[in-house]
């Protein structure tokens, strides 16, 4: 399993039974493959489908159905499809209630930076505001560092900001953060992963809570 299914199958470990769960771009949308066989969720895609299902198989791709990333998906018995208007209505309403997002980084806050890259052209803001401001609950899934080694969790945004409402989860294929009104707290490693050396690999400060899990359940 590479890192961003490891992520993913992690993510998919936050989900409750009966949630309604925006997929961002990216990372989020390899959760469809993980959910847990136990739970039923519902699983909603800004471009104007509720019920996605994983992901399909090449005989069984229909280039008519794809997710908001232009991705190919399937969907489950009992799916709906409607317009990106009614969509939007949805997260703005506060009828999800959980976004899993990716981000380009994410602060020492919980404030998260994913739309908008300094001095590359913006295609679209999407729909990352909305869903920060919408959802009831809010998981950032990301690779913990970049290309080039360097920390994604830092301690102030060199990117433009997404919103002020900061995300509940953080989830890298290090660790995972929870955030409380004074910012991150470090609650599991993944195997193999020591507090120390997610301390080495994270620029942002956080807390270490008194019943961090290390080398939590993956």
């Amino acid at each position: 399993m590479n890192p961003k299914e490891f992520i993913a199958r992690r993510a998919a470990q936050a989900l409750e039974d009966g949630d309604i769960v925006n997929l961002g771009i990216g990372i989020p949308t390899q959760v469809a493959d993980f959910v847990p066989p136990d739970i039923e969720v519902f699983l909603h895609s800004e471009n104007g489908i509720l019920g996605v299902g994983p992901s399909p198989k090449p005989e069984q791709v229909d280039k008519q159905l794809v997710n908001a990333g232009k991705l190919p998906v399937t969907v489950e018995a009992g799916a709906s499809f409607f317009d990106s208007a009614s969509s939007f209505a949805m997260i703005r309403g506060g009828h999800v209630d959980v976004s899993i997002l990716g981000v380009l980084q994410v602060d020492e806050k919980g404030r998260v930076a994913n739309w908008a890259v300094p001095g590359k052209s913006v295609l679209g803001v999407g729909g990352a505001m909305d869903l920060l401001e919408g959802s009831r609950k809010v998981i950032v899934t990301t690779l913990h560092t970049t290309k080039e080694g360097e920390s994604k969790i830092v301690k102030w945004l060199q990117y433009p900001m997404t919103s002020e409402r900061k995300a509940d989860l953080i989830i890298t294929e290090l660790a995972v953060f929870e955030v409380d009104d004074e910012g991150l707290v470090l609650k599991e490693t993944a195997p193999e992963i020591t507090i120390d050396h997610v301390k080495k690999h994270t620029e942002a400060s956080f807390k270490v809570s008194l019943n961090t899990v290390v080398k939590g359940v993956w």
